[in-house]
């Protein structure tokens, strides 16, 4: 027989990834919408490009909330969408309202309200 004792036989797991990246969405309860940005190189040209990505998180306490730099990890699958977990809020957003921020691309300054000159 088989000696299942052996440290060869014990359980595999593997790390978990850890992302960091900004909250776009907060209306849902528990979840939250963050995007997470990387560079990739073109495949022709060689210049840097960026790309993001869309990850569903459960966020238990409901501690974070839009423009939150937050630190994601990854879990098993929590519902049809969720497969991340809410680690820690690490940068928390400048009080903005949520008008502002709202259907704004994470990071950009489109969300900034756009300055008028008056006449004289």
């Amino acid at each position: 027989m088989a000696d299942t004792s052996t440290p060869a036989a014990a359980e595999k797991t593997t790390s978990r990834r850890v992302l960091e990246g900004v909250v776009t969405r907060d209306k849902t309860a528990k979840t939250r919408r963050v995007e997470v940005e990387r560079l990739v190189r073109h495949p022709k040209y060689g210049k840097f490009v960026k790309r993001r990505t869309v990850c569903y998180v459960h966020d238990e306490a409901n501690e974070s909330h839009l423009g939150d730099t937050v630190e994601i990890i990854e879990s098993r699958p929590l519902s049809k969408t969720k497969r991340w977990n809410l680690v820690k809020v690490v940068k928390r957003a400048p009080s903005r309202t949520l008008s502002n921020l709202e259907g704004a691309v994470a990071g950009s300054d489109a969300a900034a309200p756009a300055k008028t000159e008056e006449k004289k």
